[in-house]
C-alpha cells in the first residue's frame, strides 16, 4: 500500500502563490506516476498536473504557465507550485499515485490518494 499526505494549502488573494507538498510512504515503488487533482464544490474532479518518474510532465490547459509540478524521488515527495492564482483555482487539491497510468491527467487511472488540502483564492 501507499500512503500520501498533502500539506501547504491555505487562503490567498488573487494573484498570490502557494506551494503544495505531498509525501509518500509505504510501498513507494508504486509511485512511478504521481499527480495533483482538484475538486471544487459541485464540480467533477479534474487533473491539474502529473509527473512520471523520468520527469515527463503534463498540465491542464487552465494552469499551464502558472503551476509547476516537481518530484524528489530520493525524498518521495511531490510538489506543486501555484502562482498567479485565480478565484477559479479554489478547490480541494489531492495528491495521487500509481505504478503505471495511460492518461496521466485522468483521475480514474490512480489507485492511491491523499486526503486533500484546501486552496481558497479570494478575488
Amino acid at each position: 500500500q501507499v500512503q500520501l499526505v498533502e500539506s501547504g494549502g491555505g487562503s490567498v488573494q488573487s494573484g498570490g502563490s502557494l506551494r503544495l507538498t505531498c509525501t509518500a510512504s509505504g510501498d513507494v515503488s508504486r509511485t512511478n506516476y504521481m499527480g495533483w487533482f482538484r475538486q471544487a464544490p459541485g464540480k467533477d474532479r479534474e487533473g491539474v498536473a502529473a509527473i512520471a518518474r523520468d520527469g515527463t510532465t503534463n498540465y491542464a490547459d487552465s494552469v499551464k504557465g502558472r503551476f509547476t509540478i516537481s518530484k524528489d524521488n530520493a525524498k518521495n515527495t511531490l510538489s506543486l507550485q501555484l502562482s498567479s492564482l485565480k478565484a477559479g483555482d479554489t478547490a480541494m487539491y489531492y495528491c495521487a499515485a500509481d505504478s503505471r497510468v495511460i492518461k496521466a491527467l485522468r483521475w480514474q487511472q490512480y489507485r492511491y490518494w491523499g486526503a486533500g488540502t484546501q486552496v481558497s483564492v479570494s478575488s
